[in-house]
């Protein structure tokens, strides 16, 4: 029994040490919901309840080290949005705070304003940080003497899922759903995997960031799904849009048929990073109640396109089959480890 368990079941304020032994029973029993269901987060079945958990784990150390206290909140944002669009409510954080050498100024201000940015994070969502460890010397030796990893404040969550008949997937349903975007586009590249990788710019400030806007958006899609007004819902992350729609694209092997806005540049709409958005598709009969719902907020709303056919199809121009981009996500790692 691990020591947490056994302190609680030899605890004096403990009436029955066997309400103890039975709810650690009921966790060890539990069944992962989403085996065979792809979700934001992972998703756990509290047997005799109609309640289940959410849990996520996030960060993106390229942006806590071009902004630690923007990327660290962002961390906290991210993680709240997987497990909202997975259906549950935010409800504690633990961490894992790694970086370099604090005697080091610039590592110890990195993990200063990293810790900044998630108090006012966590603040924001109201989930407390209940535990957590800091893991400093985090280093590698070159020519030019010691080098720290990026910091790296990685958040884990776990959040209530109130109803499990209402919990959601990243998955699209349907052909013939609407795809719409919460949240609004932003022209900006910054720190993304696009920038970074494809245009080799290691350095950018961290991507466009709203607090108070992350909570609108989180607030909107609870209620959603709250309602079953939509069919899926997926955050906009590392990759941006474009990632986005072909991870909810690949599982059912349905594809996507969506129009750029001409008011932004076409790479920033489609690989930007910025933060507070979310994908959702929704079945044609409830598209009025859908509209009606976000008429009521201030959340701005664009309407993507469609679920149609197995291709990508951007601007009525085909980028090939969800088949092919499968092939090559679940074959990238392995071709790099012959090479």
């Amino acid at each position: 029994m691990p020591a947490v368990m056994m302190h609680l079941a030899t605890h004096p304020n403990i009436a029955s040490k066997r309400w103890v032994y039975t709810q650690y029973d009921s966790m060890v029993g539990t069944i992962n919901m989403t085996t065979n269901r792809p979700s934001d987060a992972a998703l756990i079945d509290v047997r005799g309840t109609k309640k289940g958990l959410a849990l996520t784990v996030d960060c993106n150390s390229r942006y806590v080290y071009n902004d630690p206290e923007q990327g660290c909140a962002i961390a906290v944002a991210e993680a709240a949005r997987n497990i909202v669009c997975s259906g549950g409510i935010p409800s504690a954080v633990t961490n894992c705070l790694n970086f370099g050498n604090p005697y080091n100024p610039e590592v110890y201000w990195q993990f200063v304003h990293a810790i900044k940015g998630m108090s006012k994070a966590c603040l924001k969502f109201e989930t407390p940080v209940t535990g957590g460890n800091v893991s400093f010397y985090n280093q590698s030796k070159n020519e030019q003497g010691e080098v720290p990893v990026f910091p790296t404040p990685t958040i884990g969550m776990v959040g209530i899922v109130p109803d499990k008949n209402k919990s959601m997937g990243l998955n699209f349903k349907n052909e013939g759903d609407v795809l719409f975007m919460l949240g609004a586009s932003q022209d900006c590249i910054n720190a993304s995997e696009y920038l970074y990788s494809y245009c080799g710019i290691k350095n950018s400030p961290a991507p466009y960031f709203d607090l108070d806007v992350e909570y609108q958006v989180q607030d909107l899609v609870k209620k959603l799904i709250a309602s079953k007004l939509i069919q899926s819902a997926h955050d906009i992350s590392d990759g941006g849009l474009f990632i986005c729609l072909l991870e909810s694209a690949m599982s059912g092997n349905l594809g996507f048929r969506i129009d750029t806005d001409e008011d932004f540049r076409k790479d920033a709409f489609l690989f930007g990073e910025a933060q507070s958005r979310v994908i959702v598709s929704v079945h044609p009969d409830q598209l009025d109640a859908f509209v009606e719902m976000i008429a009521e907020t201030e959340v701005d709303f664009t309407n993507l396109g469609e679920v149609r056919g197995n291709e990508v199809v951007i601007d009525e121009k085909s980028y090939g089959t969800v088949d092919s981009y499968r092939v090559k996500y679940d074959s990238a790692i392995g071709e790099l480890m012959q090479n």
